[in-house]
Formats: structure tokens, sequence, C-alpha cells
């Protein structure tokens, strides 16, 4: 795996882990010589994950839109950034330059970015792993939501068993070697 998308907020969040689980995750991905594909802001979340990258001597790609590189959020530090008109294109560009994604504790935005790339994923536009990083907990409704769509027939246990949900970076970097896509969603 070469570089690999976080999605996250550009808030830190109520709890320090959350800033200190970027960080680790930032530095993690530059001892790998993974780079690191993010949303291009210096703040929150974002910009943790990113500057312990960066410190760690990593290569980190932002993407951004132009409505936020005005706002002025843009990291000023990055080894690429890549501008661009929308908020879709940003996704678009994010997943044609990762070879995987994973989600740290974020708001609509993040959840947005994640399912999106699931989705992708599902219907074969791309064959790479999605994992959300379970820090302190805060995606355990999100797992126990999962199962109430196996639960109520909106997904396959196959699929779901593809959704990563971990507690640990070892545990996500485990399971994204051992990966194989999900199944393709057809109608009979």
């Amino acid at each position: 795996m070469k570089r690999v998308a976080v999605f996250c907020g550009s808030s830190s969040g109520d709890k320090k882990s959350y800033l200190d689980g970027a960080r680790e995750l930032g530095y993690w991905l530059a001892d790998h010589h993974i780079e690191l594909v993010y949303g291009g802001a210096s703040v929150g979340i974002m910009g943790a994950c990113a500057d312990a990258a960066l410190e760690n001597g990593g290569k980190v790609i932002g993407v951004i839109p132009e409505l936020l590189q005005q706002r002025e959020i843009a990291h000023p530090r990055l080894s690429q950034l890549h501008v661009v008109h929308s908020m879709h294109e940003r996704k678009a560009k994010m997943m044609e330059l990762s070879d995987g994604f994973i989600a740290l504790p974020g708001g609509t935005g993040t959840m947005e970015e994640i399912f999106e790339a699931l989705t992708w994923g599902q219907i074969g536009l791309h064959k790479k792993p999605c994992a959300f990083y379970n820090i302190d907990g805060y995606y355990d409704l999100l797992a126990a939501f999962a199962d109430k769509m196996v639960e109520s027939h909106f997904l396959s246990q196959e699929n779901r068993e593809k959704i990563i949900i971990a507690d640990s970076i070892d545990s996500i970097s485990r399971q994204f070697e051992s990966y194989s896509p999900l199944k393709i969603k057809t109608y009979n």
C-alpha cells in the first residue's frame, strides 16, 4: 500500500484521545512509508494527522476545494496540494490517489466521505479497503448500526465483515493486508 486517504474532522473533538490518535496515525503512516492523502486543512484532527506525518518525514498530499482554501485553512507545509472546484471533486480525487481509506473521528462530512468510499466499493468502482479507527469507542454505535443493517437485510453479512472497525492501527493494517474486495451487489 503506497497511499492511504484519511477522512477526519476539521474540529478537534471533545477528547484529547482523538487528537492523539490522529497524530499516532500520521506518525505510523510516515514510519511505514505510506503517503497520507487527506482534506488539506491545517486545523482540527486533519491538521494533527498531517503535522505528525510531516514531522516524521512522511509525504502528505492535501486535496482541498477552492471555497475552503479561500478561508485560509489550507495547510502551508504539504508535500503536494491539489485545489479542486467542489467537495465532490475532492472525494473523487482522494479516492483516485489512494489505495485504502481510514475514517478518524469526525462529523457528517467524515461520514459522507467514508460511506461514499464504501458504496463505490460495493458497486465495483474500486477494490480498496475502508476502515473506521475506533478511538475511545467513537464508532461503537456505528458498528451496532451496521449489524442492524444486516439484521434488516439492507447489508449482506459478507459485506458487513468487510467494514473494518478497529481500535488500533495495527489491527487496521493487518485487515488491509488480508483484504478482499466487497461483493458487488447484483439485482435478481
